[in-house]
């Protein structure tokens, strides 16, 4: 006997609704509208479509890009306009977002969203904000964050950025989630990629510390891009989404809205998030500037911390090293060292007269502001050198990071690597032995992709 909703949670399985905005949302002009419609050369509607069906697709246990556009080719989403606002009339849609005909709240709350970010991004920043410089491109983070109205706050540093895989082991993803309890008991908000593993795992363990402080106000901020958005759906806890336009500007986000930053277990993706901190830690203009930065795992987790940290020793030095402190299977550890280091953050927000929502006073080099076009003439163009400064080695590396991730989950990046084979990345051997045996690492370890077997997307050439 077919049972009710079995239906609605078989992959295959897809759903046709109009679907009203929870809330008020602004109407949009005719010209944004059109934007959207638009399918055509430097139209709105492909990107909007993409990162929509990302959306709808929450909680799938896939993550290449390519895949999910391919299973659900036939999606189709268009705006609707009412005189109080907007719909949107979705053909196709993942099941999984609906339950008894009626779209998930929390989905349609991340759809608005991907709508607002999609349409603010285009018609309010680009264009009209000067791209081309640092102040510019750090005014238009602070704009998309404030159109997102993320960064309200209860005025004091509370917000912990948790980076980390979302490919990770059952053991490391609990222990993460203990760390989130220990967070929420303190009172303290949690900002991620949005994703599963290491992402989903703090909010989740956060909302029952918040619960049981009977904190009604928990906020879950989740920062993501196009690129990364179908590979890493936001997860269900999720409250506040934001989808910068590109992975440089989702960094500069979480450094900038965060005042304390944790890592769990991951990947590449996780080490490139690791070397954009420390790249700027390590300029001299940031030596003030207080940020809480701590790595932290199970026991089991151990190996893997030891062998990351011998990894930017041997590529970065000891000055890196000492940027982070390290701290293994004690969550209430964890959980203390960042509330002190968010009182030496008010400390110093107040001292230099600096914003506790927002870290304008953070200098970030333009090198790492600037996005990187993953190519193969690009990643082959990177040619890592122990005769760089640091803070050079640092930013090249964070690019071979990127665009493995690239090659890994993304679209584009997938389809680059079908047609044309793997990245070339060349660097002296001196970094490249550490690297390579990083990377091995993570193969051996199944930290690159969450499902089948992992072919390399890149080739060290030394």
């Amino acid at each position: 006997m077919k049972q009710p909703g079995v239906s609605a949670l078989l992959p295959e399985s897809h759903v046709n609704a109009r679907v009203t905005p929870k809330g008020a949302l602004e109407v949009l002009s005719q010209f944004e509208v059109d934007k959207l419609l638009d399918s055509g050369q430097g139209g709105l509607y492909p990107l909007f479509r993409r990162c929509a069906l990302a959306v709808l697709n929450s909680g799938t246990q896939i993550d290449d890009a390519k895949e999910i556009f391919e299973r659900y080719r036939d999606f189709d989403i268009r705006i609707v306009r009412q005189p109080w606002g907007v719909k949107l009339e979705i053909r196709n849609a993942p099941a999984s977002a609906f339950v008894d005909g009626e779209m998930i709240k929390g989905v349609k709350e991340h759809l608005f969203a991907v709508l607002r970010d999609v349409v603010y991004t285009s018609t309010e920043v680009v264009g009209r904000s000067n791209l081309d410089s640092q102040a510019g491109i750090t005014d238009a983070v602070f704009c998309i964050l404030r159109n997102a109205r993320v960064l309200d706050f209860k005025g004091r540093p509370d917000t912990v950025v948790c980076w980390g895989g979302h490919s990770i082991s059952r053991e490391e993803y609990d222990y993460t989630k203990k760390v989130g309890y220990e967070l929420g008991l303190r009172d303290l908000n949690i900002c991620t990629g949005c994703g599963p593993g290491a992402m989903k795992g703090p909010m989740k363990g956060a909302t029952i510390g918040h619960s049981k402080q009977r904190i009604r106000d928990g906020r879950y901020v989740g920062l993501t891009e196009p690129g990364i958005i179908a590979a890493e759906p936001p997860n269900p806890i999720v409250n506040h989404l934001v989808i910068l336009p590109d992975i440089e500007k989702r960094l500069e986000a979480f450094v900038r809205l965060g005042h304390g930053i944790l890592v769990f277990p991951g990947g590449v993706g996780t080490a490139e998030e690791i070397l954009y901190l420390l790249g700027i830690l390590l300029d001299p203009a940031n030596a003030s500037q207080p940020m809480p930065f701590v790595l932290t795992g199970p026991a089991c987790s151990a190996p893997y911390f030891e062998q990351l940290h011998r990894f930017i020793g041997a590529v970065l030095g000891g000055d890196a090293q000492r940027r982070y402190e390290i701290i293994i299977d004690d969550p209430a550890a964890v959980a203390r060292r960042m509330v002190a280091g968010l009182d030496a953050v008010r400390r110093s927000r107040r001292t230099a007269g600096d914003a506790y929502n927002f870290n304008w006073l953070l200098r970030i080099p333009a090198d790492m502001q600037r996005p990187f076009e993953v190519t193969h003439a690009s990643m082959a163009s990177l040619a890592l050198s122990m005769t760089q400064a640091v803070h050079e080695r640092a930013v090249g590396l964070r690019r071979v990071f990127s665009g493995i991730v690239a090659g890994n989950v993304k679209d584009y990046g997938v389809r680059a690597i079908e047609e044309h084979g793997p990245f070339e990345i060349r660097g002296d051997a001196s970094i490249m032995g550490p690297l390579d045996a990083l990377l091995g690492a993570f193969v051996e370890q199944r930290r690159m992709k969450l499902t089948g077997d992992y072919r390399p997307c890149y080739r060290l050439v030394s």
